[in-house]
């Protein structure tokens, strides 16, 4: 999926940069597959925004001593941890879903959602924004993130929380769009994830995050095998040099 936006002829930029935008990790591995990674999220100071948690696609259906423990210990760092819903683009029952997130609320105690495949069309707003209130309602509020890959129907804005408007290759990235309404939103509305990034395009690639009004984004040399899941199951090679050129991590 990609935010390139072919129909506008111009990049729609604010008149001042957005600050430094903070990480957001879109699903690490099973904690027993990737125990490096999730240490890695633990380490004071980084600045993250929020990580995702990815039992089996989901939930699981039992608890798993070892995701709590990982999801435990990154929230214990200050760090919000989404559980993963996948909406399938629109075809997932709602509840369905919503049996999946009370299974995250209680048996890992996450801080909000992350809705993966999540619908972009007008015709799905309706559908999203009753799943979203139900979400809101079910964890006393918490964080959203709506990762529809590229800029959705406007209205999708008006749902609380952030929007992922690009998840795509660098190669996209660097010559990406923003439509004129996003300008309206602050840069904390939106997130961009970026795969097959090389480490010597790094500075490049925040100073496009800035100029495009992204508040949260994720760099990775990872590649995609097509399932539009593997870029993000392991942190990237230069982890350490990402992080750091972000800065440390301020505590509101």
């Amino acid at each position: 999926m990609s935010s390139l936006i072919r129909s506008v002829p111009r990049r729609v930029v604010r008149t001042a940069p957005a600050a430094r935008p903070g990480v957001g990790v879109p699903g690490c591995a099973h904690p027993l597959l990737a125990p490096a990674e999730w240490a890695a999220l633990t380490r004071p100071g980084a600045p993250l925004d929020w990580a995702v948690l990815d039992v089996a696609r989901g939930p699981g259906a039992l608890p798993d001593p070892r995701c709590l423990e990982a999801a435990g210990q990154v929230r214990n760092g200050g760090v919000r941890v989404l559980g993963l819903l996948d909406l399938g683009h629109g075809t997932r029952p709602f509840g369905e879903l919503v049996a999946d997130a009370r299974r995250f609320t209680e048996w890992y105690r996450t801080d909000g959602f992350y809705l993966r495949s999540c619908p972009s069309r007008y015709a799905a707003l309706d559908g999203v924004r009753r799943l979203a209130d139900a979400l809101l309602a079910l964890g006393r509020g918490g964080h959203l993130v709506l990762e529809h890959g590229l800029h959705p129907d406007p209205g999708y804005a008006e749902i609380p929380g952030q929007l992922v408007t690009f998840a795509g290759p660098w190669a996209e990235y660097r010559w990406s769009q923003v439509p004129e309404w996003t300008a309206e939103y602050p840069p904390e509305r939106f997130c961009h994830l970026v795969h097959c990034l090389p480490r010597g395009h790094l500075e490049q690639a925040l100073r496009t995050a800035r100029w495009l009004g992204a508040g949260t984004v994720y760099f990775t040399d990872r590649t995609d095998r097509g399932d539009g899941v593997a870029p993000w199951e392991a942190l990237p090679g230069y982890w350490d040099e990402f992080v750091s050129r972000i800065g440390t991590r301020v505590s509101e």
